[in-house]
C-alpha cells in the first residue's frame, strides 16, 4: 500500500488550491493536507482548516514561505498567484519536497535561481500545458527531443487583427471561451501574455531551446500540448478541460490519481482543429521569446510591468493595445546590473513598476 502524502496548499482558496483540496478529499487513502495559506480570505480558508484538520495556516506570501519551512511536508503545491510567490518556491525546494508548481510566475522571474535550488525532477508543472508536456515527455529520452509545441486556445479574440481590438474593454478581455480563472491571468490569456510566460516557463522546466518551442492556436483546449519527436512522431495529450487532472498529477507524480476528470468520449464525433500564432495581433509570444533568451532580471521586468498594465486596464486608464505596448517599453528601456539574487529581482521588479506607471500616466 503506497504511503500517504503529505501535502501543504499554498493558495488554498484560489480556484488551483479549491481543486486541490477536492481532489484530496476524493482521495483520503492518497493524501492528507497538514498545511494551508491564503493571500488575503481569512475566512475561507478557516472554514477549510476546520474541514481537513489542518493546525498550521497561513496569511500572506511571507507568512507562507514560513509555513513551508516549519512544517513537514511531502509535496508543496505552489498555487499563489504573481511573483510573490518566489519565496515559497525557494523555501519549498529547499526542504527537498516535490514542489507541485501551479505559480508560473516564481520560475519564471527566479528563472536560474530557481533552478540552482531545484534537484532534478524536483518540480512537477501543474500549468495544463506543461503537465501535458512532461506525461508526453515519457515517451523518450531527453535526447530524441525535436520541439515542444505550446497549444493556446487564441483567447476571447481569435481571428481579430491588431486594429480590431484597439477598443477592447476589460469585460471583453474577460470573457474567455475555455477556462475560468482570475482577472490577471484571464486578461493575460486575452493578450496571449499568459502563452508568452509559458514558452519561457517550458525552457526552464524541459531545458529545450527557445527555437525549439513553438505555439499552436488550438481552439477546443482538448489538447493540452504535444512533444515532437526526431523520428517525425508527434505525442500529443488530450482531455477534457478540467485542471483536476494536471493537479492530481502534480500531487501524485508520477503516480496517476484514477477517477480524477471524465476521460474523452470516443463514440461521438470531435473535430479538433489548429491554426498558426498571429504574431502581428498578437506579439506576446515574440516579446516573451526576446525576453527569456535576455534571461537574468528580465522576466521580472517582463512579469512586473504587465501586472501594472493590466491593473491600469481595468482602471480605465490605459487602451488594451496599450497593455503590450507599455511592457515593451519598460523591457527596453531596463538596464540589468550585478547577480541575479532575489535582491536583484525585487530591485528589477520595483524599477519596472514605476516606469510602467510613468509611462502609464503619461498617456
Amino acid at each position: 500500500m503506497a504511503t500517504v502524502r503529505r501535502v501543504i496548499i499554498l493558495g488554498s482558496t484560489g480556484s488551483i488550491g479549491t481543486q486541490a483540496l477536492d481532489v484530496i478529499a476524493a482521495n483520503p487513502d492518497r493524501f492528507r493536507v497538514v498545511g494551508l495559506s491564503a493571500g488575503r480570505n481569512a475566512e475561507e480558508l478557516a472554514v477549510q482548516a476546520e474541514r481537513f484538520g489542518v493546525v498550521d495556516t497561513a496569511l500572506g506570501a511571507d507568512d507562507s514561505e514560513l509555513l513551508v519551512r516549519s512544517v513537514e511536508a511531502d509535496v508543496v503545491l505552489n498555487g499563489i498567484t504573481g511573483s510573490v510567490g518566489l519565496g515559497p518556491t525557494l523555501a519549498a525546494l529547499e526542504t527537498g519536497a516535490l514542489l507541485a508548481l501551479a505559480n508560473k510566475e516564481s520560475l519564471i522571474v527566479g528563472g536560474g535561481l530557481v533552478k540552482r535550488v531545484a534537484a532534478p525532477g524536483q518540480i512537477v508543472p501543474v500549468d495544463s500545458e506543461h503537465s501535458a508536456i512532461a506525461q508526453a515527455l515519457r515517451a523518450g529520452a531527453p535526447e530524441e527531443v525535436r520541439r515542444l509545441v505550446l497549444t493556446a486556445s487564441g483567447g476571447p479574440f481569435r481571428g481579430r487583427s491588431r486594429d480590431s481590438l484597439r477598443d477592447v474593454t476589460p469585460r471583453q478581455a474577460l470573457a474567455h471561451p475555455t477556462w475560468d480563472m482570475g482577472l490577471v491571468v484571464t486578461t493575460n490569456s486575452s493578450t496571449l501574455v499568459n502563452k508568452g510566460l509559458e514558452v519561457i516557463e517550458a525552457h526552464l522546466l524541459f531545458d529545450v531551446p527557445y527555437d525549439r518551442i513553438d505555439v499552436t492556436v488550438h481552439p477546443q483546449s482538448v489538447i493540452h500540448s504535444m512533444v515532437e519527436f526526431v523520428d517525425g512522431s508527434t505525442i500529443a495529450q488530450a482531455s477534457p478541460p478540467d485542471m483536476r487532472l494536471p493537479i492530481s498529477l502534480g500531487l501524485g507524480w508520477p503516480d496517476r490519481v484514477a477517477g480524477v476528470g471524465a476521460p474523452l468520449d470516443w463514440s461521438t464525433a470531435h473535430t479538433w482543429t489548429f491554426e498558426p500564432l498571429d504574431d502581428e495581433a498578437f506579439p506576446a509570444v515574440r516579446l516573451a521569446k526576446k525576453v527569456g533568451m535576455a534571461s537574468g532580471t528580465y522576466p521580472a521586468v517582463f512579469n512586473a510591468a504587465n501586472e501594472q498594465a493590466v491593473a491600469a486596464f481595468h482602471a480605465g486608464a490605459i487602451g488594451y493595445l496599450d497593455i503590450l505596448e507599455t511592457v515593451e517599453r519598460v523591457v527596453d528601456a531596463h538596464v540589468p546590473s550585478g547577480e541575479l539574487t532575489r535582491e536583484s529581482l525585487v530591485h528589477a521588479e520595483e524599477w519596472a513598476r514605476r516606469k510602467a506607471d510613468t509611462l502609464i500616466a503619461a498617456r
